[in-house]
């Protein structure tokens, strides 16, 4: 199978379970063993957020935890796991992708080489081009997922109504509404690009408060996203 890790937690002293997103089965829950060998250290680095690699997956009926073999890299990530900051993003993605995506138990072959693309991309940025990655990434995202804001609907003044993703002339009745001005950037994003992202100017605070909606966007529409460990690292750094 062709896997990207995107979480590990600890099951026992000598095991872990990696949740990783697949190309032929979607969503997966992996036994992975741990240990102080050699073996073992070559797993947890190819085993990093993001990592692509393939896999013999040992899917057995009735189980939810998966047994793997013959892991190997598909791709080596030299660009994301030797900057820190990259090292940050990667975090935050595995951890939030693991959210995002558990209920998708079923193949989604767009999906998974929109993912695979977006790490490709990640690992060539050139630094200065870093700061709106995942601003771009969330927003390639949500149009994968089928859950894009319909920018056609904007107009001068409209406000952004994130319960139906769609732009109002007049506030909707619940609270969960931007003003025209933030409107105005959500429509703009619908622009946005790896290649023309650096252009969108924001600064540490508005880049913040950006993510912060997008994230209650897709708390809103696809899961719970209010308990991300990995965010306050990204916000440092």
């Amino acid at each position: 199978m062709h896997l990207i890790a995107l979480r590990q937690v600890r099951y026992a002293d000598s095991k872990s379970i990696l949740t990783a997103y697949s190309l032929e089965g979607g969503i997966l829950s992996l036994l992975v063993a741990g240990g102080a060998t050699r073996e073992a250290a070559r797993r947890r680095a190819l085993l990093m957020p993001l990592g692509l690699v393939e896999a013999v997956v040992h899917q057995r009926p009735g189980r939810d935890i998966h047994p793997m073999s013959q892991l190997q890299p598909s791709v080596a990530l030299h660009g994301v796991y030797s900057h820190p900051m990259k090292q940050a993003v990667a975090l935050f993605l595995g951890e939030l992708l693991a959210s995002v995506l558990r209920d998708s138990h079923q193949p989604d072959a767009q999906l998974y080489e929109y993912l695979k693309s977006s790490i490709l991309v990640l690992d060539a940025l050139e630094p200065q081009r870093l700061p709106n990655y995942c601003i771009c990434f969330l927003y390639g995202l949500g149009r994968a997922l089928g859950i894009e804001p319909d920018v056609a609907s904007w107009r001068p003044g409209r406000v952004f109504d994130m319960v139906d993703g769609t732009f109002r002339s007049t506030p909707p009745l619940h609270s969960s509404w931007l003003p025209a001005e933030e409107s105005r950037f959500v429509a703009l994003l619908g622009r946005i690009t790896f290649a023309n992202m650096h252009h969108f100017r924001l600064s540490s605070q508005s880049r913040s408060q950006v993510l912060d909606q997008m994230l209650a966007f897709y708390s809103m529409h696809v899961a719970p996203l209010t308990s991300l460990h990995s965010l306050d690292i990204l916000r440092v750094l």
